[in-house]
């Protein structure tokens, strides 16, 4: 394997009491044990998106990297700290997952491995417009992140504007692998749901 991952711990869970979103507790562990636990297994190395003190991460035991360009633009400035260190541990290949989507494929990196254009996202079925892209989901070839790095300081902040230039692919999945824990409610079904 050549892929090494990065969790994109997200923002805070406003909505939800404060604090980090991926320190929710869902059963007996926290949505981000969980997308670690979930994650590791597919890649050779994984590393935390996070700003702010990357110590109150400790007891994950992940090395912790912070946005390199400022004013916090988003996920795309996560998923480029992943590809600078991915760089610098000699991976050739990114995965990005979200923080607060605990139940993702656990075949997600075998299948997005299977196509070899340099940007690959998740996607899900939709009946009236064919696929719903998973921007946060994705397979990125590390050798773009000088081409990332120009395009978030040219101020490009949406995923699908940047990964369409680069000429993506998408991938198709199951349509509930990517629920996502934004509120209460979405709290309180994934207690019920997701084992």
């Amino acid at each position: 394997m050549t892929e090494c991952a990065v969790i994109l711990a997200g923002g805070q869970a406003s909505r939800m009491g404060g604090g980090d979103k991926g320190r929710l507790m869902l059963g007996d562990q926290s949505l981000i044990e969980r997308v670690i636990a979930r994650i590791t297994p597919q890649v050779d190395a994984v590393v935390l998106n996070a700003n702010g003190d990357p110590s109150r991460f400790d007891d994950l035991g992940l090395p912790v990297v912070a946005d390199s360009v400022g004013d916090f633009p988003g996920p795309l400035a996560g998923i480029l700290a992943g590809m600078d260190w991915a760089a610098e541990q000699g991976h050739e290949w990114l995965i990005s997952v979200a923080a607060d989507t605990p139940s993702f494929p656990r075949n997600l990196v075998e299948r997005l491995s299977q196509y070899n254009t340099p940007v690959v996202l998740a996607a899900t079925p939709d009946p009236e417009r064919g696929r719903i892209p998973q921007p946060t989901f994705g397979r990125w070839q590390v050798a773009l992140r000088h081409e990332l790095r120009a395009a978030l300081n040219d101020g490009v902040r949406k995923i699908r504007q940047w990964t369409q230039a680069q000429g993506e692919t998408l991938v198709i999945f199951a349509e509930d692998d990517f629920f996502n824990i934004n509120t209460p409610e979405d709290l309180a079904w994934a207690e019920q749901n997701l084992k």
